[in-house]
């Protein structure tokens, strides 16, 4: 298990895909990570090595010598800091060119680890395999109608499943990816997305909420994207007529998800002026129930708990 305490940047979509290549599984951790959650979800995945970007390398440093299995660690561009038996990343690969060679890796076996951000207690670590993962991704890009020519914006964390899918679903179609490091300065990430001409734009109600105050205060115009698309929390109704102001041939996708299965359901983007609550139908190829205590299935209007079967469902 190799840990990625890296910010966004094209470096951690290599370092995923390496860490595939090599037969190993990973995970990636959300960079403004503390010390001792660090501590925790590297002790807790029994991660062997982690790459870190070198300004992270006084919480590296803090958060390692508790954890027993790790062997190697690898600090990326300017170190801020030391970290006893660190090696700078560059001079690694030079010392380890690459060499390609079989894995032996099976569809059931682990791939990635995603941390539950532990706002209730300590991180959960979600088991991924490659199956998970290959049938998820295809199955969003189907339902999304993505293509190759598409342009896909990511704003989020990759280490949170949302951003991550947006690399992998790009890597998978040969699409273009535009990568942010976070959303913290919009006036340049709406900059950036023009001139990129991005046609995927994937956020959460609170990035929404600043595009169309921004917007308010001066009509912003980004023809060119053909998707929004909104998990994490309810996307308030009245955001939609906003979000086609700014791009009349956008459609905009209200989804439900959860870490263990990435994603539960989607509201096909004809029905969300049509269907306002609802979280609308199970994903592709997956199949949801609403049932009661005794497993039953429950009629319309009474509250169940929802059910969820497929093979995105985690290991």
């Amino acid at each position: 298990r190799v840990a990625l305490y890296l910010e966004n940047s094209v470096d951690t979509v290599a370092a995923i895909y390496g860490v595939l290549e090599a037969g190993a599984a990973f995970m990636v951790v959300n960079p403004q990570t503390k010390a001792d959650k660090l501590a925790y979800v590297l002790a807790d995945a029994g991660a062997t090595a982690l790459i870190a970007d070198g300004h992270l390398a006084r919480i590296v440093s803090e958060a390692v010598p508790s954890v027993p299995t790790l062997g190697t660690v690898l600090l990326r561009g300017k170190v801020r800091g030391e970290v006893e038996g660190a090696l700078p990343l560059d001079a690694f690969l030079a010392g380890h060119p690459p060499e390609p060679r079989p894995t032996g890796v099976l569809p059931v076996d682990l791939a990635a680890l995603i941390y539950t951000s532990g706002s209730t207690g300590n991180p959960k670590g979600v088991m991924l395999s490659h199956q998970n993962m290959v049938f998820t991704q295809g199955s969003l890009v189907e339902y999304l109608r993505l293509s190759t020519d598409d342009r896909i914006m990511n704003v989020l964390p990759l280490a949170f499943d949302y951003g991550l899918y947006q690399a992998i679903m790009s890597v998978h179609l040969a699409a273009t990816l535009v990568l942010e490091v976070s959303f913290s300065f919009p006036a340049q990430v709406l900059k950036r997305a023009a001139e990129e001409a991005v046609t995927v734009f994937p956020g959460v109600p609170t990035v929404f909420a600043t595009l169309l105050s921004l917007h308010r205060d001066a009509p912003l115009s980004l023809p060119s994207v053909r998707r929004y698309t909104n998990t994490a929390a309810h996307l308030p109704d009245d955001y939609v007529p906003g979000l086609k102001e700014m791009s009349p041939d956008a459609l905009v996708y209200k989804m439900y998800g959860l870490t263990e299965c990435k994603r539960v359901c989607y509201l096909e983007p004809e029905l969300v002026l049509a269907k306002p609550s609802s979280v609308g139908r199970a994903i592709p190829a997956a199949e949801t129930f609403v049932l009661d205590d005794e497993g039953t299935p429950v009629p319309p209007g009474v509250t169940g708990t929802l059910w969820v079967r497929g093979p995105h469902v985690m290991m």
